[in-house]
């Protein structure tokens, strides 16, 4: 597994931020039961920056959080099986699959630990961990996938809390 990371902020946490990227990753493949061995992508930038790749990805002139730009299209969320049918879903040299980019704004995830009340830990892992849901088919548009989503999402956070217990509500 290949977590690439970049920044375009200087990084404002006092925690192993790589370790965290690494293992949320990790652990939610693992969750989902994908069969392959992946790259994965992170931009960790700030609210201004967000705003304009939001922008010009998705025409909506506002920060968020997280954006996720998923490489492969699912039939129902980590049905892995289309992959690996296409000429380059694999790179040749890793032989992993590259499953999209993920792009954080440390300003949304400063203060929304502040407004939900936990830890930067917990909201950056959050982030990773529900980004990494949309890079493996799920949504959040209709109540039962929303519901859906959720459900995964507590997984994953869970069976990191025995590592990072900083992670608990």
């Amino acid at each position: 597994m290949t977590c690439d990371f970049e920044t375009e902020v200087e990084i404002a946490f006092d925690f192993d931020y790589m370790k965290l990227y690494e293992r949320a990753v990790a652990a939610t493949l693992d969750t989902e039961g994908c069969p392959f061995e992946a790259c994965v992508a992170l931009l960790f930038t700030d609210d201004e920056r967000i705003r304009e790749i939001n922008r010009d990805s998705r025409g909506i002139d506002a920060s968020t959080d997280v954006l996720s730009f998923p490489m492969h299209e699912f039939s129902r969320p980590s049905d892995f099986s289309r992959i690996g049918k296409e000429p380059g879903d694999f790179d040749p040299e890793t032989n992993e699959v590259f499953l999209g980019d993920i792009v954080i704004s440390q300003d949304h995830v400063l203060s929304q630990a502040r407004q939900y009340s936990h830890t930067p830990q917990r909201e950056f892992a959050f982030l990773i961990i529900h980004s990494m849901l949309h890079l493996c088919g799920y949504d959040h548009m209709e109540e039962a996938d929303r519901i859906l989503m959720e459900d995964r999402q507590k997984l994953v956070i869970e069976s990191l809390t025995g590592d990072f217990p900083e992670l608990r509500v």
